[in-house]
């Protein structure tokens, strides 16, 4: 739109205007998008005035010229015009390009949601091709007796909105969804726009970032969020759905096997802020939580089951039970349920009184014992389902009531399962500090391997305590036994269900799972006997360990002392795979083939000592960090690695964009049980040939050495990734309660896998998610000319199959034309030019070796947000580079550089 066109023309331009904007090729959502810019634009030419909507729509305008090849042309006239902006404008067009692409999100998952694409079929299609192959019945319902599937929300966040710009657009979702319902029916929706409108101008108004950093209780009570948006929708939904797609009675109770967990507030591993403060905090928080919900559900089924037994009569139980009610009301006298469920009411007002002291009452209630376990409330609600069942009221229980049942049955009075986690080397240090104060001159840190597990064996077969009554220990040791004596009160508590597992970070060896060991014994979690309330798992992350995994449970397993545990716990034992750090440690393409690798021989073991595996996925959102599809991941696994028991971390912005909506969300977890059941139960699993294996062995080798080479063997390459990316302003966006990096080097290998995956991502590069791929394929076609057994692999082996697809979301989500203008932030002429060029050539044989693989060169550069998501990241190059330069750079522009982050994650999506 022309700078000279008037306010009144300005509201009717391209950001706003009616028809289709040319870069969006009429696709479905286009609709939704072009009536929210619309508002978007209205809401800034009445808040910003005529100028700031025309400066917006020059650098979109040129932003598209520069998408469409007029390169340096168009980046000129784009430069001069983002350089000639003064601080008030910059702000102004980095909060419109950031709330437009938070605005084309919701229309795009809005537009999927009208599409029909979310299959409210997907777990019955695949149980009839179970039956398909033979299976029975019983048999599907044996399996799902034994089954788990359990995504865990986990403690990493690189969800960078803030708690009240997520309301104004959930806000907007329900509004849209109003909307299109009014026009379906052909009502007069003019209140809803202006509702929408609103909205937008409340989100015009509020700060889209935080003024401090986020605590974990912060993180905890946004993890409660989803509970309300999606989690207590859904799961009884899918319980719902398993009943039916396994033909049971209307009666028969379908086994909770889908479990919400989470680290938030548990996990400790280089986060100093996890306290045992803070681990009671979380349980009194989740537990509060499910308990306000159940309270209102309660009282919801008390206006709704009004049965007088002057009409039909109640079981006996229930006429005791109505007749031990504290309700005294003559008005209910002849209905029973309504006075059984008063005094259930009570029973939750006092429970959650009793836990979470400073919670307000729901209301005025009648005094009453608190429930001690939620096996008590869930026998109330039991024999209210009892007594209507037998009294022509099937139909009745199996309404709110069959729901409330189910999510007693799932959340229980601790909402979601905690794992507890900590660093390999603290459990070291504590152990050693433990056995230096009942043994003094007991050295446990210069052992051996074999010194330390004869000493720890020793200790686990002992009756004594570790524990030297008035010996005045480290803070460091006293706090990580503050959280062992936490967790055994929790779990007296909240029941075994509420802490399940303990993860030991960076496992390496035997006497790492032996000192969690000895830790939990002297909390009273494990006895002498070997039971145990609290899996013990080892987490496997880097290349090495994952190499070395097998052996270490093999060497575990032929412990007495740890085999009497794994018997106690039924023969099951959980490992957990680490995707972030494999994959930063040896490159995307090593990191898959040696965590399927480690699956497979762990799956051997196994199945050899006649004993059962739960794997825990560490997955993170980006592709960088395992992420991917979820059907195609699970599915893709060997042979035996899932076989119904399968657990996966849900990270960062992903939790947000999966979990923000009951439908998406509803769909997202049908999609991994139904993932789940397919790859346990469906024959023609992802077996690898010889052939296959070998040619495998060939691009892992080749990547690794092109990956390691550039990363760590690479003079300044260090230097190039501080200098090109925005690794430094990330740390002060306030995404998380922990440290970016765990220690104060600038060594890659301190780094944490979020911000090294985050920083990559924001600078358009994505190199985490291909780097090395090209070069492993252009090699391995150079020893086998002519050779079309790539293109055959990617059309039979699902593993090969979802590694080049994951590449190919990488290269797509990439754009080296931007990236290059990172690169020119590193002061160092020659450094940027050897390094950028070899991220070049590698990109370009990787884009190659993708075409030739399949047959289809990607689509680079996402068409339909470039012109949105480019020029924030040209405003982004703009204000690194004064604040870099030592210019006095006011508060107005830092805050504009923190929130071009914010746009360019929620233009990207899924990239921490």
């Amino acid at each position: 739109m022309a700078l000279s066109q008037t306010p009144t023309q300005a509201t009717n331009g391209a950001l706003t205007q009616g028809t289709a904007p040319p870069e969006t090729d009429g696709k479905p959502a286009d609709e939704g998008i072009r009536f929210l810019g619309k508002i978007l634009g209205r809401v800034l030419h009445v808040q910003e005035g005529g100028m700031a909507y025309d400066t917006v729509e020059t650098i979109r305008l040129a932003s598209i010229d520069y998408h469409r090849g007029g390169a340096e042309v168009a980046y000129d006239r784009l430069r001069k015009t983002i350089d000639g902006l003064s601080d008030g404008q910059t702000l102004h067009v980095v909060r419109a390009f950031t709330y437009f692409l938070h605005l084309l999100n919701i229309a795009q998952d809005q537009e999927m949601l009208a599409s029909g694409r979310y299959r409210t079929s997907q777990l019955a299609d695949v149980l009839d091709h179970v039956r398909d192959t033979g299976m029975t019945t019983e048999q599907i319902q044996r399996f799902f007796r034994e089954a788990l599937v359990s995504p865990v929300l986990t403690a990493h966040p690189t969800e960078i909105r803030r708690q009240s710009i997520m309301r104004s657009e959930f806000q907007i979702v329900r509004l849209l969804d109003e909307r299109a319902r009014a026009r379906q029916v052909g009502f007069d929706h003019q209140d809803i726009d202006d509702a929408i409108e609103r909205e937008i101008a409340t989100l015009w108004q509020t700060h889209m970032l935080r003024r401090s950093k986020l605590t974990v209780n912060d993180e905890i009570r946004n993890g409660l969020a989803y509970f309300d948006h999606t989690f207590f929708q859904a799961v009884p939904k899918i319980m719902m759905a398993a009943h039916r797609a396994m033909g049971l009675e209307k009666s028969a109770e379908v086994p909770p096997f889908l479990r919400i967990g989470t680290w938030i507030g548990g996990d400790r591993d280089g986060n100093p802020f996890v306290t045992e403060a803070v681990l009671r905090d979380c349980f009194r928080m989740q537990s509060g939580h499910a308990l306000r919900h159940y309270i209102t559900e309660v009282d919801k089924l008390g206006g709704e089951l009004s049965m007088s037994t002057r009409v039909i009569p109640a079981s006996d139980e229930i006429e005791a039970m109505a007749e031990a009610s504290p309700d005294a009301s003559n008005h209910r006298m002849d209905e029973p349920y309504r006075k059984v469920l008063v005094g259930v009411f009570a029973r939750l007002a006092a429970t959650l009184k009793e836990i979470d002291p400073d919670s307000p009452p729901p209301r005025k209630t009648l005094p009453a014992a608190p429930y001690g376990r939620p096996s008590e409330f869930l026998s109330d609600l039991n024999a209210i389902d009892t007594s209507l069942r037998a009294n022509h009221g099937e139909i009745i229980a199996s309404g709110r009531l069959r729901d409330l049942r189910q999510k007693v049955r799932s959340f229980g009075f601790h909402l979601s399962t905690v794992d507890l986690r900590q660093n390999s080397a603290i459990h070291e240090a504590t152990v050693a500090e433990l056995f230096e104060a009942v043994a003094p001159g007991t050295d446990y840190m210069e052992m051996d391997e074999d010194a330390r597990r004869a000493l720890l064996r020793e200790e686990l077969n002992s009756p004594r305590s570790l524990l030297r009554p008035f010996w005045e220990y480290s803070e460091a040791t006293e706090k990580e036994l503050r959280i062992f004596n936490a967790a055994r009160e929790i779990l007296d508590r909240f029941g075994p269900q509420a802490i399940t597992t303990s993860i030991i970070s960076n496992a390496q060896s035997v006497s790492d799972v032996l000192e969690l060991m000895v830790l939990l014994k002297q909390a009273g979690i494990l006895d002498p006997q070997g039971n145990c309330e609290v899996a013990v798992v080892p987490l496997f992350e880097t290349i090495a360990d994952l190499q070395m995994g097998p052996q270490i449970m093999a060497e575990l397993m032929d412990l007495p002392e740890y085999a009497r545990v794994l018997d106690a716990q039924g023969g099951r034992q959980e490992i957990m795979l680490g995707y972030s750090d494999s994959n930063k440690d040896g490159g995307f393409v090593t990191s898959g083939w040696e965590l399927h690798k480690a699956e497979r021989e762990l799956v051997k073991l196994f199945k050899e000592r006649h004993l059962k595996l739960r794997l825990f996925h560490g997955r993170g959102g980006s592709v960088g960090r395992g992420g991917g599809p979820a059907r195609e991941a699970i599915v893709a696994q060997p042979p035996g690695a899932v076989d119904g028991q399968i657990r996966l971390t849900e990270q960062g912005e992903v939790i947000s964009s999966r979990y923000s909506n009951a439908v998406i969300g509803y769909d997202h977890l049908q999609t991994l049980v139904a993932a789940t059941v397919e790859a346990s139960l469906i024959p023609g699993a992802d077996l690898v040939s010889e052939e296959a294996e070998a040619i495998l062995e060939s691009l892992s080798a080749h990547a690794f050495r092109t990956y390691r080479e550039l990363v760590f063997e690479t003079p300044g390459f260090e230097d190039f990734f501080w200098s090109s990316t925005i690794i430094n302003e990330v740390a002060e966006l306030n995404i998380g309660s922990r440290p970016a990096s765990r220690s104060k080097s600038r060594e890659i290998t301190s780094l944490r896998a979020i911000p090294w995956v985050f920083s990559w991502a924001q600078c358009r590069i994505m190199l985490p998610g291909w780097y090395g791929f090209g070069t492993a394929v252009a090699k391995w076609r150079a020893e086998n000319p002519g050779s079309d057994a790539l293109a055959r692999l990617y059309e039979e082996l699902p593993f090969f199959h979802s590694m080049v697809s994951k590449v190919i979301s990488m290269i797509e989500k990439s754009d080296l034309s931007i990236a290059e203008h990172y690169a020119d932030l590193v002061e160092d002429k020659a450094l940027r030019d050897r390094i950028f060029s070899r991220i070049r050539e590698e990109w370009e044989a990787t884009v190659e070796a993708v075409e030739q693989i399949t047959g289809e060169r990607p689509d680079t550069g996402l068409s339909d947000r470039s012109p949105y998501l480019d020029p924030l990241n040209h405003i982004q190059v703009s204000l690194m580079k004064r604040s870099r330069s030592g210019e006095d750079v006011s508060e107005r522009l830092r805050r504009g550089l923190l929130l071009s982050i914010n746009g360019v994650a929620s233009g990207l999506r899924n990239t921490g």
